[in-house]
């Protein structure tokens, strides 16, 4: 556990990947199995852990520690598990070896409900504040501390010394400690991957960000960004399974669309809620997300399509290493000779010039595109976020001038900032909340953001710092639905800080009938 411990330490308080990922090779190499496998999946979220809640360890904390001490050190610090760490009373001096991480693991995996305050409580009781913070962070499955599941597999694929290709082509088939990864770095067989497992997925850069003259638009297809859910449809040896491009198993919740599955093959595209040829909302979406199960009036209510746009396997043929007009061409065949009305292509644009694909691009014929997907016709189809093969060049954002009411700490990094920000527009002289936003804006622009909450809070509710209604916030915007949970009835796609408009007053913020103006006339 210890050595886990010095590992997030050193990933929080280091910037650069590059150096991250060698701290994540020296770590596998140095550390014993099964921890640097347990180590590996709380880096890229695989493990099932999340038994203890932040109530919990409050509820720890009111125990043993000065409520208003508490309050005024979480205030500062930010960050729960952090606050905990360093503020809990040491019983022991100096702290106890602690057991390895694996048997932390299964003890809190083992634990019931009514065991688990004594438990931790007695682990704290028995930890430095380095491990104590470690100990919180597995326990509540929020490690935060700058490193994507990704990044953690390059780095395994470089301590193995293979292809971050080969290990994202066997992961979704394998379970934490992964022994079968770490003997293969021993020497070991490869591991062979599980049926119908993920295959890695190819993503696409922004457009926006290339020279246009540079490019010639023959070299490209073009097709409509729809607004729905990435997928990989996957059919091996008669196991159907459908993920997303992050390898969630969603399967069992989309059986209408499972059960169409009728061939042998990998087909990446788009999940839809499509209404006979009209493609609702993402909001209609989201209500089937997240579920192991849906009813059968859910299922006629709001029911899913597969809108197909690549063909990576099909009968047994491996086409990734195929140009893409190959593969398009071979789609065409296998959606054609499926014949079910639920499983469609997603269609090819016709242009001569990047101006002509603007125009498009501009005015698409349906509210629910986010913009245009461009893939080079020459690419195969490659794994990861490849430059200078598929780009996105999303319609651009819409935008709203918002007054900051709400502000709350951050986590990770931004635990000593106020970093999470709602905003709200006029609806006559009173101020409604219309969304929140995370991102957008420079570290130079947090601070001064963070220096503003402190100098302007009106009242506090918990963690959460109500301000003064004068600063107003250009919020950018992906789409917008209706919303009855809401109390603006509005709910943003999307939303960040596009600018910070301290050139303008409060009071001139934008309306709510104004936003409430851009509904899709049907209202999702």
């Amino acid at each position: 556990m210890r050595r886990f411990a010095t590992l997030l330490e050193r990933l929080a308080f280091t910037p650069r990947r590059g150096v991250k990922q060698a701290q994540l090779v020296h770590y596998f190499a140095t550390t014993p199995d099964p921890d640097r496998g347990y180590a590996l999946a709380a880096l890229t979220g695989d493990l099932e852990l999340r038994q203890v809640t932040p109530s919990l360890l409050r509820a720890l904390a009111a125990e043993r520690m000065d409520a208003e001490l508490f309050a005024l050190s979480y205030d500062y610090v930010g960050d729960l598990a952090e606050t905990i760490a360093l503020a809990w009373p040491d019983t022991v001096s100096p702290p106890s070896e602690p057991p390895p991480l694996s048997a932390l693991l299964a003890e809190l995996q083992r634990a019931g409900r009514a065991e688990l305050p004594a438990l931790v409580a007695g682990r704290l009781d028995t930890l430095g504040p380095s491990e104590r913070y470690a100990y919180l962070k597995l326990a509540t499955g929020g490690l935060r501390v700058g490193v994507s599941g990704r990044l953690a597999r390059v780095a395994l694929a470089e301590f193995i010394g293979v292809d971050i290709a080969a290990i994202e082509e066997l992961w979704h088939g394998l379970t934490p400690p992964h022994a079968a990864l770490f003997d293969w770095a021993s020497g070991g067989p490869r591991p062979e991957p599980a049926r119908a497992s993920l295959r890695p997925v190819m993503l696409a850069t922004s457009f926006d960000d290339m020279d246009q003259r540079a490019l010639d638009p023959a070299d490209f297809a073009a097709e409509w960004k729809w607004d729905g859910v990435r997928v990989q449809a996957v059919v091996e040896g008669g196991v159907r399974r459908l993920y997303t491009r992050t390898g969630q198993d969603i399967s069992t919740g989309f059986p209408d669309v499972v059960e169409r599955l009728n061939f042998d093959g990998v087909i990446d595209g788009e999940l839809l809620i499509r209404k006979g040829a009209q493609v609702a909302p993402f909001s209609d979406l989201q209500k089937r997300l997240n579920r192991k199960r849906v009813g059968a009036a859910m299922l006629a209510r709001l029911p899913a399509a597969l809108r197909a746009y690549d063909l990576m396997v099909w009968e047994g043929r491996d086409l990734r290493d195929a140009p893409f007009d190959t593969r398009r061409a071979a789609l065409e065949a296998a959606v054609a000779g499926l014949g079910d009305d639920r499983i469609d292509l997603s269609p090819l644009l016709a242009f001569e010039s990047w101006e002509q694909l603007a125009a498009l691009r501009a005015a698409p014929p349906e509210p629910v595109i986010e913009g245009l997907m461009l893939k080079r016709r020459a690419s195969p189809y490659l794994a990861g976020r490849i430059k200078g093969h598929w780009f996105k060049w999303k319609r651009d954002p819409m935008t709203v001038d918002a007054v900051l009411m709400y502000a709350q700490r951050g986590h990770g990094k931004r635990s000593g900032y106020y970093s999470d920000f709602t905003f709200g527009l006029w609806d006559g002289d009173a101020l409604v909340p219309v969304g929140k936003a995370y991102f957008g804006f420079t570290d130079a622009e947090l601070r001064a953001l963070d220096r503003f909450v402190r100098d302007n809070t009106t009242d506090r509710f918990g963690p959460v710092r109500a301000v003064a209604p004068l600063k107003v916030l250009e919020i950018a915007f992906e789409g917008l639905n209706r919303s009855p949970r809401h109390k603006s009835g509005v709910a943003m796609r999307f939303p960040r800080i596009a600018r910070i408009r301290d050139d303008k007053p409060a009071e001139q913020a934008d309306q709510l009938d104004m936003l409430r103006a851009r509904l899709p006339p049907d209202g999702g």
